[in-house]
Order: structure tokens, then sequence, then C-alpha cells
């Protein structure tokens, strides 16, 4: 189908003697390790003490604090996992850098460092039911833009909503029927732009186009500007925008072309959802971003794990399907996967050991299910779905992208459920691999089967607790002091007033 798209008409790192390394956290503090564990059976033993304790504080608290049910601006998890523990525990610091001193703002910082202690304790549901309750307070306007802006483009290929740039799609989804939507624009802190550019199918190869996404966006911004006054009393700030493909909202494939033409001028004092995430500074993250997991359908996952061997035995020791070049260097002249691809093919094609596939197999995640190690090296870009479908499956991630950003980097704690190898050290994979397979794999493992993990890297319609979405509104909610036009003006009024 051609959809005709218009403007509408409007008025620790180790070194290791190998030479390579691997970026784990390989703990042995037996003395911390007997602290955490006392610490988690004082909270369990105790638990009905603390709940009551914390609903006592939170209602009298919230008598102070009815404007300002803010996120902390900043909550750091701390984790050190402990080998010889199988309940992994969590400790927790608040920065220094909190911007305002209200009462109703400690108390949520408080209740929220409970919840992360509690995680993954039997009573998470009623601890996770109040840290919800919280945020409500946050509001998000969704604008209801012409079909031809999202709609419409599900309409005309079912991938849309299912390919891995789908998060566009999911997390539009999600929040119409998300607890903190409204309705009433002015008693909002964020407004959302759902603008699908991921689904032009138009292409000969089947992968989405990108060569519209500047003028549909642009258009959306203008059809926003003449219709609402919200956009420029804050020149798009506490606008929300999804760029969930290769760069970011620099909108390109190809990172030399994309680092050209850049982030467009009217989306740079908004934030952005992107897949797209690196370390150290990169012209197509130079804007207020959250860096968020590729889209892996929920159902998909269902399936793959239901076809698992019965006795969750993996009988494929390194695993990797997808594109691998003999020649990496392409007709333009550049090297996909900076030849990291082409060295692990020439490396370990022939090895007993690796299972390396160049061809598409709809039932990949099948080979996933079965396997320990699922290598995640970069492509054109430095993040992948592999990254996702190999910890939701149980597959530990073997990372091979160097400064990349993993999505939700403050709650999901990546180097306990997976393994980073720099890519000069590629040709030294086996000796990772056989080293982490002697010394450390079962507490990787045991970390992959945690739901709270699982729960992270996958979008729900409608919403679930601890899901992707949910960890994008409280990255969204630590943003409020900063973004919230309403807020400020709130603030700016009592200051007045006082």
């Amino acid at each position: 189908m051609s959809l005709d798209i218009k403007k509408p008409n409007i008025t620790k790192t180790k070194k290791k003697k190998t030479g390579f390394v691997v970026k784990m956290q390989l703990n042995n503090n037996r003395g911390g390790n007997k602290r955490n564990i006392f610490i988690f059976f004082f909270f369990r033993n105790y638990y009905t003490w603390i709940l009551w304790f914390c609903l006592s504080l939170y209602f009298f608290t919230s008598y102070f604090s009815v404007e300002d049910q803010s996120s902390p601006s900043s909550i750091r998890l701390l984790s050190n996992h402990k080998t010889s523990s199988s309940l992994p525990s969590r400790a927790l610091i608040e920065s220094s850098a909190i911007k305002t001193t209200s009462i109703g703002k400690k108390a949520s910082i408080f209740i929220s460092s409970l919840f992360q202690i509690f995680h993954f304790s039997s009573k998470i549901d009623f601890l996770g039911s109040l840290i919800k309750g919280l945020f409500t307070g946050m509001k998000i306007y969704v604008y209801d833009l012409p079909a031809s802006y999202n709609d419409d483009w599900v309409t005309a290929s079912d991938r849309c909503a299912s390919h891995l740039f789908a998060a566009e799609v999911a997390i539009h989804r999600a929040l119409l029927s998300s607890d903190v939507r409204t309705l009433d624009p002015d008693e909002a802190d964020y407004f959302f732009v759902p603008v699908y550019v991921s689904c032009n199918f138009s292409t000969s190869n089947g992968f989405p186009s990108l060569s519209h996404a500047r003028s549909l966006l642009s258009s959306a911004v203008d059809f926003l500007s003449d219709h609402y006054p919200f956009w420029n009393r804050s020149q798009g700030s506490d606008h929300v925008f999804v760029a969930s493909h290769d760069f970011g909202a620099c909108f390109h494939a190809m990172e030399d072309m994309a680092i050209e033409e850049g982030i467009p001028k009217f989306m740079k004092r908004s934030i952005i959802l992107q897949t797209f995430g690196v370390k150290y500074k990169h012209p197509c993250q130079e804007v207020e971003h959250v860096v968020i997991p590729p889209y892996i359908p929920p159902e998909s996952v269902q399936k793959a794990i239901e076809k698992a061997p019965v006795n969750g035995r993996r009988d494929i020791w390194a695993f990797f399907r997808g594109k691998m070049e003999v020649n990496p260097k392409n007709i333009s002249g550049r090297f996909y996967s900076k030849g990291v691809r082409t060295a692990i093919l020439k490396k370990f094609g022939g090895r007993r050991r690796f299972y390396l596939n160049r061809h598409r197999f709809a039932g990949y995640r099948s080979e996933i299910v079965r396997s320990v190690f699922c290598l995640c090296p970069l492509g054109w870009a430095p993040w992948s779905p592999r990254l996702v479908e190999s910890a939701v499956l149980g597959c530990v991630p073997v990372v091979i992208a160097d400064g990349i950003q993993l999505p939700f980097s403050e709650t999901v704690q990546w180097p306990e459920i997976s393994l980073t190898v720099a890519e000069k050290d590629v040709r030294n994979l086996r000796k990772v691999l056989e080293h982490v397979a002697a010394t450390n794999l079962s507490a990787i493992q045991r970390n992959l089967h945690e739901p709270v993990f699982k729960r992270a890297l996958l979008y729900n319609v409608p919403m679930k607790e601890g899901d992707a979405t949910w960890h994008i509104l409280e990255s969204l909610w630590r943003k409020l002091d900063d973004r919230s036009y309403r807020r400020s003006r709130v603030l700016s009024q009592r200051e007045v007033d006082m």
C-alpha cells in the first residue's frame, strides 16, 4: 500500500595477561556479602513495621506537597552482586544534587529507596503500588494528531507495530491507557508527540526508510504551533518525541551522514526517547534524551520460551545469527560493524563451539533459548535488538560495541547480566568466554532469571509496573524540575506570594 503523507491542511575494568578486557563485576567480598544478607533478612522480618511507617509518612507528608509530587532528581542504585547468595542485594544512596528540599519530595525519595530495597522480596507488589501512586502526580498530555502522522502507517503495514523500531508505536499506545495521561493539557507536565517515522517500508530491501522523517516531524510541529499554545510557550522543552532508530534524532542509518545532518533545530530543546546512546560526546545525542530498549514483541518472547528445552539445557555455547560480511567494506567505502563481525567470522567461523550463521531465520529466537552466550556486536549503529532478546531469553549478552550506553543503566544493572568485550579484543573472544564459564557464569545466569530485569526491557500495552514504558516515565519524572513548564510557573508564583 502506498501512502501519500502530506502536510495537514490547517489554518570495574580488569586487565588479564592475555590482553583482553572483560568489564564485569566479579565480587567475592565475603564480609560485604554477610552484611547485605543481614540487611535483607532484617527488612524481611520487620517489613510490616516498615510498611506501616511508610504509609503513615506518605499520607502525612502529602498534606504538605499537594502540588509538588515530583520524583527525586537523582536516586542512584548501586549494585554489587554477591556470588554466594542466590538473592542479589541492593544498596541505595541518595545524590547530593537534589534540587528541592520540599518535605513531599523527601518522602518520595525515602519511599522510592525502600521500594528498591524490597524489589527482590515477596512484598514487591505492595511497595510497587505505593511507588506507582507517587508518580501519578506527573501528568502527560498525548496529542491527538491527524492519522496521517501515526495510525495510517500501521494501517498500511502491520510491521509498523512489531519491528525493531516499533517502540514509537508501543510507547504511544501504552500512554493512551496510562494513569499518567491527562485529557486536560493545562494540567500537563509533558506533551507527547506521537509521530511514527520508522514505518515507511518503501525501500527495495524491506528496511524502513527515514528519508521522510524530518519533513513529517516538521509538519507535525507546525500543526502543534498552529493549533495549540503549548509548543510556542516553551519552545518544545516539555515535549517528548520517540526516535527509535539507528542514530536517534539524526534520522539517518549511516553514522557519518547522521552526524552531518544532525538533529533538526526544532527538536533540540525537546526530550528524545532514543535507542541510540553512547558514553562519549556525540552530535546525535546533544539533546535531552532517555536511552530506551528497542522493541521486541512480548508474545514472541513467550513463544520462544515455550519452545525451550524442557530440561533447560543449552546446547549452543556461543551463538550469533545475522549479517557478517566476508569483506566489510561496502561500495560507498564504509566498513560495516567497523570490521568486528568480519573478524568474528574469520576467527571463529569454523570452530565447533561457535554457532555462527549469516542467513536469516524467522525462528532464530528458538536458537537463543538454547544458547549460553549470545554475541551482540555493533552493526552500523552500536545498539542491537539482540541485547534485549538475549537478556529476556536467558542467554548471556556479550556486548561488543565500544562506549555503548545501555538502556536504563541507572536501574538495570547490566554488569550483572551481561559481558562487555572491547572491539580490539574480539580475537580473544574464546578465552574471554571460557574464563567466564569457569568463574562467574552461574551467577550471571541466575541474575538473568530475575523477573525485574526481563520486565524492564519489554513494552506492554497496557503498561505494566516495572516494564520499559514504566521506566521511561520514571526517567521523565526525574526531569520534572527542569522541564515541566506548569510546575515552574507554580513554583514562581509561590515565590511571589511569599
